[in-house]
Order: C-alpha cells, then sequence, then structure tokens
C-alpha cells in the first residue's frame, strides 16, 4: 500500500490558505473514506511537529502533572474505531444569505479508521482532580484572530465526556501514520461531537475547574442569531444528516435503473431511515440500510430509481435517526452558518 505522503491527494479545495478542502461525493458511498479524500479542516498552518520529539504535557488539576512521548502513548493499550467526522461548518453553502466562512457545501464529513490509546486512561495515569469539570486541550497549531490577538486552536469537553472510552488519543488513520493534515503525530478524536472537538496536532491537557473561555470556546462554535437557540449556545453532537454520494450534482443518467446510494450519521444516535425523493420532496421512497463500519460510523444506504421520464429531476435524500431527529427541508439559518443538516438536493439529467 501506498504511504499516505505519497497518495495523491483527492480533494475539492475550498480555501488555499489555510489549506480547506472537501471529500469528493462520489467517496461518500462506501462505509470508510481513502485517506487521500478524507476532508481537511484548518484555521491555520500545518505545524511541523516531529514524532520523535514531540510530547504531550498532561496538567492542570491532577495529582501528577506528566509528560509522555509518541512511545508512552503506544504503550497503553489501544483500541482502534471507524469514525464519521464532521465540520459544524458543512452545509453553510447552502444558508441564504451566505454568512460568510469557509464556503462547505455538503463535503466536509469522511469516515476512517482511527486507531489510539483512550484518553481516560492517561487521564487515570495523571488522577484528575475530583474538583475539575472541564479537560482542555491545546493543539500546536496557531494564528491570529480578530482583534489582532494571537491564539492556539483550544477546546475544552466537560471531564464525563473526556472519559468516554471511545474518545481517542489517535496516532493512526486507516493503518497509516496520521498525515500531517489530520494532526501528526496526535489528535483527539471525540466521535458524536462535531469535528472541532477533536483537536489536531496535540501538544497539552489541561484539567480545570472552570469553565474554559478560549476564543474557539466561546467566539466560535457557538450558535448567533439562530432561531430557537439563545446566542452563545455552544455545538456539540452532530445533527442527523444524509449525502447523496451518487449520482452526483448535474451528472446525466440513462433511463434505466439508476443506484442512488450515500451514507448518513448523527451524533452518538443509530440511523433509523433514509428517503428519497426525485421530485423534490414531493414524494418519498425508503431507502435499503447496509452495514455502518462501527457504532461511530456513517451507515451506507441505497435505493433503486427507475425513472418514469426523461429531462431534469431533483433528488433528495432525508435520515431520520433513532431519537426521531430528522433533517429539515429549509436551511437553519445562523449568523456563523454552524449545524446546518439541511436535506441535500441533486440535479440529474435523465435522457
Amino acid at each position: 500500500m501506498m504511504p499516505e505522503r505519497e497518495q495523491k491527494l483527492d480533494l475539492v479545495t475550498r480555501e488555499e490558505s489555510p489549506y480547506n478542502a472537501g471529500t469528493p461525493m462520489r467517496a461518500l458511498a462506501g462505509p470508510r473514506t481513502p485517506s487521500r479524500s478524507f476532508y481537511v479542516r484548518s484555521h491555520f498552518p500545518v505545524p511541523d511537529l516531529d514524532p520523535e520529539t514531540w510530547r504531550l504535557r498532561v496538567e492542570g488539576e491532577v495529582e501528577e502533572s506528566l509528560e509522555l512521548s509518541l512511545d508512552d502513548l503506544r504503550s497503553l493499550p489501544a483500541r482502534s474505531l471507524a469514525v464519521t467526522l464532521e465540520c459544524a461548518g458543512n452545509g453553510r453553502r447552502a444558508m441564504d444569505p451566505f454568512p460568510g466562512g469557509t464556503p462547505w457545501v455538503f463535503d466536509a464529513v469522511s469516515t476512517a479508521e482511527f486507531t489510539g490509546t483512550p484518553l481516560y486512561r492517561v487521564l487515570d495515569r495523571a488522577g484528575v482532580s475530583p474538583g475539575a469539570t472541564e479537560i482542555v486541550f491545546t493543539g500546536a497549531d496557531r494564528g491570529e484572530v480578530e482583534g489582532g490577538r494571537e491564539v492556539p486552536f483550544e477546546r475544552s469537553l466537560p471531564v464525563a465526556v473526556a472519559r468516554d472510552p471511545d474518545v481517542l488519543l489517535a496516532w493512526s488513520m486507516n493503518g497509516e501514520p496520521l498525515p500531517p493534515r489530520h494532526g501528526r503525530p496526535v489528535r483527539l478524536v471525540v466521535p458524536a461531537w462535531y469535528g472541532m472537538a477533536s483537536v489536531k496536532w496535540l501538544v497539552r491537557v489541561q484539567a480545570s475547574a472552570k469553565p474554559f473561555r478560549g476564543w474557539f470556546q466561546a467566539e466560535r462554535y457557538v450558535y448567533r442569531g439562530r432561531e430557537g437557540r439563545p446566542d452563545g449556545t455552544p455545538l456539540a453532537r452532530k445533527r442527523v444528516r444524509a449525502a447523496i454520494a451518487r449520482p452526483v450534482d448535474g451528472e446525466t443518467v440513462s433511463e434505466g435503473p439508476v443506484d442512488v446510494e450515500g451514507t448518513a450519521w448523527s451524533g452518538g444516535v443509530a440511523i433509523r431511515r433514509v428517503e428519497v425523493s426525485v421530485d423534490g420532496g414531493a414524494r418519498w421512497h425508503e431507502a435499503r440500510l447496509g452495514e455502518a463500519a462501527g457504532v461511530h460510523a456513517a451507515t451506507p444506504w441505497r435505493w433503486t430509481w427507475e425513472p418514469e421520464a426523461t429531462g431534469r429531476h431533483v433528488l433528495v435524500a432525508r435520515a431520520t435517526d433513532a431519537a426521531g431527529e430528522i433533517q429539515p427541508l429549509e436551511p437553519l439559518w445562523n449568523a456563523l452558518g454552524y449545524g446546518n443538516n439541511v436535506v441535500q438536493r441533486v440535479e440529474v439529467e435523465v435522457r
């Protein structure tokens, strides 16, 4: 197998600097996404970290501060999990008016198998104090934000969430060392949450007795101007969504049977149903669900369409999860463009 660093990236560039790129929709048809097609989300330039000299500091409200090397982490019990990661801004471009920010269409999502040490094992070794309420994670990436301040990318999780056995300090992705763009040498992986929680290029883990109010915690990744949500409401778990991988927007298909396929996911909740419409949402047809690569991975789905007429058709897919949440047919607008799980519409021509 060709090492990731030698593979040609197969991505849809959304921003050049910092580099942000989406997964080609066809790559979302299967249960896993090839590493070369896994979407890239960066806030600042990718830091240059040497895995041999890299260290993770564990400090704050703990009984014993730690400094761990990559070998130290690898010496602890490890586990592998297939996880679907999705940017909180996925679907932002479907908002009207466009709120600004990275212009994600529906391609800021991918699924990979991550291998690493469950975070709770490191927290147990350090001995988190009873008074700690949050765990703060600091990445090596940093840069300037509004107001001219320079800050690192930092996020926090409640202690109870951080101690979930499925939250990983991951060093491997799809059986290879993490590619530099995806957090080499170690990143956090928080399965049920939007991708901002899975801090890349991790260099510090700090237990805190006070609520963390960093830029990417209090000023970003919160709802502002969204109906029914107080300003400042933080994002957490992914909202239910289905992606149409095939056919792609603008494709011409034949009159014969057409396989409409994709994947669907939700934040820590199983997918119950995926429905497909070929007339813009007037009538719905239930798709067949496949087998997900794991409890935290997207569920493949497929529906066979036999077009009744030639011409233009608008395909729509909507998912419903086990909690009863269903995708909305209209965008959920907010000033920062987060959490918009509106249905995807794909226009095809039947000939």
